[in-house]
C-alpha cells in the first residue's frame, strides 16, 4: 500500500522578482493571481505573460475572433495592473496553435534572459486528466513544458539561444494545477486583490457579478488550503532548480 503523500508546506512568500507564464488571457490571476499580488505587497515585482490571443475563448459562433483577443489583451493588462505586476506581455499566438515548439521556447527563453527572475510560475504540464470528467486544455500543457524547457538548460546555458540575452538561471519554479501539489500560499491578506483581478476577465464571466467570483474565487482557494491546514491558499508543485 502505497503510504498518503504528507500536506504541502507553507511557502514563505519575500521579495522576489517573479515571472508567471501563462496559456490565456485569464490564466494568471486564476492560477497563482495570489502568488503575486503577496510577493509585490512584500516589496518585489512581477512580470505576467500570457502566450495566446484568447480569441477562441468563447461559445458563440457569431463573436469576431479578433475582437475577442482585443477584449482579451485589455483584460488582462487591467488584471496584471491590479495584482501590481510591472508589466503584461501578450505573445499573440492562436488559441490551440502552440505547434511550433522551437519557436515558442526561443520566445521564452529570450524573456527569462530579459526579466532575470528569481521564480517563475507556469502550468504543471504532466497533469493531463482530472477526474473522469475534465482533460487539461492542451495549450495549458504546451506552454507548461515550453517553459520548462526554456528555463532548464536553455535560459541557463550560453550554448543554447546564444542570440537571445545574457544567459539566467532560474532558482525555483512553482507549477499550479497540478496533481501533486507540495507547496501552499497563503493568499488571506490578498484574497480581495484577487478577485479584483479575475473580475477583470469579463468576457469569461457570462454577466456573473464580483460577489460570485469571490464565491467562486474562495471556493477553490479554501480548498487548496485546506490540504495544508490553512485558510485560502494556491497550491504548487515545487521545483528547487539552483
Amino acid at each position: 500500500m502505497v503510504p498518503p503523500a504528507p500536506p504541502p508546506e507553507i511557502l514563505a512568500v519575500t521579495g522576489r522578482r517573479v515571472l508567471a507564464v501563462y496559456a490565456h488571457p485569464d490564466d494568471p490571476e486564476i492560477s497563482c493571481g495570489g502568488f503575486v499580488a503577496r510577493t509585490v505587497a512584500a516589496g518585489g515585482s512581477a512580470v505576467v505573460v500570457t502566450v495566446t490571443r484568447g480569441d477562441k475563448g468563447a461559445d458563440d459562433p457569431g463573436v469576431d475572433p479578433d475582437e475577442l483577443a482585443e477584449r482579451r489583451a485589455d483584460e488582462a493588462r487591467r488584471a496584471a495592473a491590479v495584482l501590481g505586476a510591472d508589466e503584461h506581455r501578450g505573445l499573440g499566438w492562436p488559441d490551440g496553435e502552440l505547434d511550433d515548439p522551437v519557436v515558442l521556447r526561443r520566445h521564452l527563453v529570450r524573456i527569462v534572459r530579459d526579466v532575470r527572475p528569481d521564480v517563475v510560475v507556469a502550468p504543471d504540464p504532466t497533469a493531463v486528466f482530472f477526474g473522469g470528467t475534465y482533460v487539461n486544455h492542451r495549450d495549458h500543457r504546451a506552454v507548461g513544458w515550453a517553459v520548462l524547457d526554456a528555463v532548464s538548460p536553455d535560459a541557463a546555458s550560453p550554448l543554447y539561444q546564444p542570440g537571445e540575452g545574457e544567459p539566467h538561471g532560474v532558482g525555483l519554479v512553482l507549477l499550479s494545477g497540478t496533481l501533486e501539489p507540495d507547496v501552499v500560499v497563503d493568499i488571506a491578506p490578498v484574497v480581495d486583490v484577487k478577485v479584483a483581478a479575475v473580475a477583470c476577465h469579463a468576457s469569461q464571466l457570462g454577466g456573473a457579478d464580483e460577489d460570485f467570483v469571490r464565491e467562486m474565487v474562495l471556493d477553490r482557494a479554501l480548498a487548496e488550503g485546506a490540504r495544508a491546514g490553512v485558510g485560502p491558499a494556491e497550491s504548487f508543485r515545487r521545483l528547487a532548480l539552483r
